[in-house]
């Protein structure tokens, strides 16, 4: 049966045509299972039964339970996109990156009536209305009606206020006249030209054409005021205030920066997140962050491109400069993307990706209250894929050589297990077998005895081992990993502190991880353990060495005679200073003038 079915999907992607298109992949049950685009469908789908292009084994896994293959030609590819965009959100295959927002978003409504209405619905219904939207940000949208509502006294009733209704006095005026907020439409108080006047400086709020507004309201106070109408004039003056107050809250750049989408994405192991800012004369009116949960091991560009193609339809964007990280394989006609470099578009950009950054490490830490594990198993699948593992690093060591002038040389390991700290099994080590500030050599040594005890005494070895230092540090490290024969058992790396350079066993190019991710921190974290670890252990041995030069050398000194001293007096120069009458009070008389007698030999009689 598996063969029948493989030859008659190779005969179907033989008869595929070399134009722009959706492909969908059906399983045993004719149920469809991931929908793509392509530029070309036949090099598209072919790719996918090459088994040398299989980047991950979820491509495997997808390939093997296809059982049919249908397509939709289109013009462009732009078209294949809108169309793989509808497919994926109506059928949800399992093997689609999912967008994870689906709820309803509000919107603006002007309603298609005489002396139209402006409220917020979440309903958008094709009756002539003009909806603008949706916007992300329930708390933007009653930020920008309520600043509308201050503006512009509208009527909020649902009266048919149509001219023959007006003329037949059917209404009266109800308390929101009254209250300054309505002028009273339903008695003919109001014009409908006068109305429409408000509605489109409305409408240039709304989209962010606010200098307009600004204009023909500083030009309504100036006439009122050369009128000698200065209570009106005082009104139009604290509305350009409110005007001027609400743009300064929402302007970010240079307002000459016109009708410009921003885009940025960040990624983890699991999802994809895209940020999305609309922005119009330097103010942002749209921002929204959407989530994308990966199936395949979708790439930043695949998720870019989705997301980009999903936020233009939903926020019916037409706009003809995008703004983003890198170029996407997209192409949109008469749309040109932008990668900025320096000066306010830069800024945005910036912007978008600290949104976007905040809401990824939000997502994070809500679902790691959650459930705890959840963290670890994510940073060691990261650790995995990032260092190219064939397990998960759930124990790590990490190694680094200290001394002072070649002089007492030792060596500090430190352990992380599940990404934390294990300090029950850090350990010491005093070098034995190396004279001289010989780095390499000290590392061969401990890692040597180190792994050479554990393999005796039948423990688990690490997954990792972290070496800090270079090449040569590694190179010597893996003398000693061959000796006891653990190559291709153990992963060992080094990492050089100056660049965080990762260099592998026989590979001279170092590699760079994410300075932000969170593989580069537990490495960091475990090096500088260890770097600490060393330090005190070094500085002990050598502050010993120094007690036993300085005080035990005096004959009739002991150790513990020594440590009081120190105990007391913190240093051997406060000893050399201290008068013999407070020594005996530490150390008794005869000890005292012991040790004074030593520091002071021309002094005593």
């Amino acid at each position: 049966m598996a063969k029948e079915i493989e030859l008659a999907l190779q005969q179907i992607i033989k008869s595929l045509p070399d134009k722009p298109g959706v492909y969908q992949y059906f399983d045993k049950d004719q149920k469809i299972i991931y929908v793509g685009k392509a530029k070309s469908l036949k090099k598209r789908v072919s790719s996918y039964f090459n088994r040398d292009n299989y980047e991950n084994n979820k491509t495997q896994v997808l390939v093997k339970h296809i059982c049919d293959i249908k397509v939709i030609l289109v013009e462009t590819e732009l078209d294949a996109l809108l169309l793989e965009n509808n497919l994926i959100k109506k059928y949800q295959p399992r093997y689609n990156v999912l967008l994870k927002d689906d709820k309803t978003y509000p919107w603006i409504c002007i309603k298609n009536e005489r002396f139209p209405r402006v409220f917020s619905t979440r309903n958008v219904i094709k009756d002539g209305s003009i909806y603008f939207g949706p916007y992300g940000s329930g708390k933007m949208m009653h930020t920008l009606l309520d600043l509308i509502h201050h503006l512009f006294p509208l009527r909020n009733c649902n009266l048919n206020l149509n001219e023959e209704n007006i003329e037949k006095n059917k209404f009266k005026v109800c308390l929101e006249y009254h209250l300054g907020n309505c002028k009273g439409p339903c008695e003919g108080l109001q014009t409908l030209r006068d109305y429409n006047e408000q509605i489109d400086a409305i409408k240039n709020i709304v989209k962010g054409n606010i200098s307009e507004v600004q204009k023909q309201l500083s030009t309504l106070m100036h006439a009122f005021a050369a009128n000698f109408e200065f209570e009106k004039a005082q009104l139009v003056k604290l509305k350009l205030e409110q005007l001027e107050k609400y743009q300064s809250k929402s302007t970010v750049v240079n307002p000459s920066i016109t009708n410009v989408d921003v885009y940025s994405i960040a990624s983890d192991e699991q999802f994809g997140y895209v940020n999305f800012l609309k922005v119009v004369n330097g103010s942002i009116i749209q921002a929204h962050t959407i989530e994308l949960k990966k199936k395949l091991d979708e790439s930043t560009d695949e998720l870019l491109r989705i997301a980009i193609t999903d936020l233009r339809l939903r926020f019916e964007s037409a706009t003809r400069e995008i703004i983003v990280p890198f170029v996407p394989d997209l192409e949109i006609d008469d749309v040109s993307f932008i990668v900025p470099q320096r000066g306010d578009k830069k800024k945005l950009l910036e912007l978008s990706e600290r949104n976007v950054e905040y809401y990824r490490k939000e997502k994070q830490k809500q679902a790691d209250l959650v459930d705890p594990e959840r963290h670890t198993k994510r940073i060691l699948a990261q650790l995995k894929k990032d260092l190219r593992l064939q397990e998960e690093p759930r124990h790590i060591e990490c190694f680094d050589n200290s001394n002072f002038q070649g002089a007492y040389p030792v060596s500090a390991m430190t352990v992380f297990k599940d990404a934390k700290p294990s300090k029950k099994d850090y350990r010491h080590f005093n070098i034995k077998t190396v004279e001289g500030p010989n780095d390499f050599a000290s590392m061969e040594e401990v890692i040597y005895r180190r792994y050479k005890r554990m393999l005796e005494e039948n423990q688990e070895v690490p997954q990792l081992i972290v070496i800090d230092g270079g090449k040569g540090q590694l190179s010597s490290a893996m003398e000693s990993i061959d000796k006891l024969g653990l190559r291709g058992k153990i992963t060992v790396i080094g990492i050089a502190k100056k660049l965080e350079e990762i260099f592998y066993p026989g590979d001279s190019i170092p590699m760079y991880l994410d300075k932000k991710g969170e593989s580069l921190k537990v490495l960091q974290h475990i090096r500088d353990e260890a770097h600490r670890f060393g330090i005190t252990h070094h500085r002990n041995r050598r502050d010993k060495a120094t007690l036993k030069s300085e005080l035990t050398d005096i004959k009739g000194i002991s150790y513990n005679t020594a440590q009081k001293l120190l105990w007391k007096f913190k240093s051997v120069k406060v000893i050399r200073e201290t008068p013999e009458s407070e020594l005996a009070a530490v150390i008794g008389k005869s000890k005292a003038l012991l040790v004074y007698t030593h520091f002071h030999p021309n002094k005593v009689q």
